[in-house]
């Protein structure tokens, strides 16, 4: 499939899940305070090329994702330079307080091993069976194409679609006769 039949086939069907993205409970771990997990999550930020999310004390990055509802996850777009950008990627679906300690502790519900056409905006496609109920997503990024000590992320955009769900209290329970 080529970037560009791959493009379209998530124009068709998959929306930019940003919207459903709860705020209030994201988080970054060994993020420069100078260059935040915002610069390269939220809308506007993440389109200019002088804003980045950076690590810290060393090349990794855990990143936690909440969804405001339910999400099916079809393909993440990672952003990032040739030397300082992402390599390996480890997502891992509905597992809250994870950490660098226990990341290596559960199994990923996928992992991406990022080309220089992924880091130029080419989307990795996932798993698509293993993020159909997803209430939050962490991201690990394990390391970086050249192995420096700091990895650079211009861009995260995620892709999906929105699961309908029942509103159970619509319903009203019936009265035996």
């Amino acid at each position: 499939m080529s970037a560009a039949e791959s493009a379209t086939a998530i124009q068709r069907n998959k929306a930019d899940l940003l919207d459903f993205i709860d705020w209030s409970g994201v988080e970054c771990l060994n993020q420069s305070s100078s260059h935040s997990l915002s610069n390269a999550l939220k809308q506007g930020n993440r389109e200019d090329e002088g804003l980045n999310l950076e690590s810290d004390a060393d090349e990794q990055l855990l990143v936690y994702i909440p969804f405001t509802q339910v999400i099916k996850l079809h393909s993440i777009v990672i952003e990032g330079s040739e030397e300082e950008g992402p390599k390996t990627v480890k997502l891992f679906t509905n597992k809250e307080h994870m950490g660098f300690s226990n990341v290596s502790d559960f199994p990923p519900s996928d992992t991406a091993v990022l080309s220089p056409d992924n880091l130029k905006g080419k989307p990795v496609v996932l798993k698509y069976v293993k993020f159909q109920n997803v209430r939050s997503l962490t991201i690990f990024i394990e390391d970086n194409q050249s192995g420096s000590e700091i990895t650079k992320v211009q861009k995260i955009v995620l892709y999906g679609s929105t699961v309908e769900t029942t509103d159970m209290k619509g319903f009203k329970k019936i009265e035996d006769q």
